[in-house]
């Protein structure tokens, strides 16, 4: 095991949160570790949207133009690795690497994200993030107008449905199976002219993660451009379990305005924490929790100044 090294903050996750805490921390003067494993949720997406200066670019690209940004920071360094237990100290947090490295800090944020879980259904992994979407806002745009589908069912579908249809009148709802939508939704969803079909999709037909048609169990197919969908989800690492910070109902890591977590002295940024999974939402978070964190640490040295003259 390498010799421990002291920091003031150390950031898990180099995606867009984790990169925008560095910056601030590294514009304010502060020792950062940035350890990253290099396996973002969104590395399959094409092109993100909604950014400003950045709309149309790949995620790659961002985050590759933010970490060359950061390079200029001599207080910021870079640790490709994946951070498997973390603890805390007398003096603030110990993270341990699958590498056995291990490195003490003051502060710690997770920006560790969340990994996806795909439904069951042959092409739809390898459509996500390209032509099956989760956001119309991220993706909207780009198929307007199109013939798109939803697939969910329940109150979800309803909710997808009346929101999304905005992007395009060409909209077909299908729920893989007996539609569990109330009366009163069914009714509205007729109004908005979506037709709902209930029959069990067998596949997405696609080429290199370009729907084609959906593929049902009787044999029939249906056309589409594009579908949108939303999937379960797990954090991506259990650092904030071992850490003991409080997890919501839907899973995410319960964090303040400013990204503290129940625990003090841990952050959390990004999509582990945060339903809307966008690069500007997640960028914005982490800016937030690094701002926290400067002022907290200056906070302290005021505090143990005070008690030092106070004595």
């Amino acid at each position: 095991m390498e010799q421990e090294q002291q920091f003031d903050a150390i950031i898990v996750g180099g995606s867009y949160a984790g990169l925008s805490a560095a910056l601030i921390l590294g514009r304010s003067l502060r020792k950062v570790l940035v350890i990253d494993s290099g396996k973002p949720c969104n590395r399959q997406t094409p092109h993100s949207h909604s950014f400003l200066t950045r709309d149309g670019e790949t995620p790659a690209q961002i985050a590759a133009v933010a970490r060359e940004q950061l390079l200029k920071y001599p207080t910021v360094s870079f640790l490709a690795d994946r951070v498997i237990d973390a603890k805390k100290t007398v003096d603030g947090f110990v993270v341990r690497t699958i590498t056995d490295q291990q490195f003490d800090a003051k502060k710690l944020i997770l920006a560790t994200g969340v990994e996806d879980s795909m439904p069951a259904i042959p092409g739809f992994a390898a459509c996500w993030g390209i032509s099956v979407l989760h956001c119309p806002y991220c993706h909207g745009y780009e198929v307007h107008g199109q013939q798109l589908g939803i697939i969910a069912n329940g109150d979800t579908a309803y909710e997808m449905a009346w929101h999304i249809q905005h992007w395009s009148p060409n909209m077909t709802l299908f729920t893989n199976g007996p539609a569990t939508i109330s009366d009163e939704h069914r009714q509205i969803i007729a109004a908005l002219n979506i037709p709902i079909i209930e029959k069990e999709i067998a596949a997405i037909e696609h080429q290199h993660g370009q729907l084609k048609t959906l593929r049902f169990t009787d044999g029939t197919d249906h056309v589409l451009d594009a579908v949108f969908s939303r999937v379960a989800f797990r954090q991506h690492s259990d650092l904030a379990q071992r850490l003991g910070c409080k997890i919501d109902e839907p899973g995410y890591i319960s964090v303040s305005a400013f990204g503290e977590t129940s625990i003090p002295g841990v952050y959390a940024a990004g999509d582990n924490s945060s339903p809307m999974r966008q690069v500007l939402v997640a960028a914005t978070k982490g800016n937030l929790a690094g701002v926290m964190i400067n002022r907290t640490l200056i906070e302290e040295k005021i505090a143990a100044l005070s008690a030092q003259t106070a004595n």
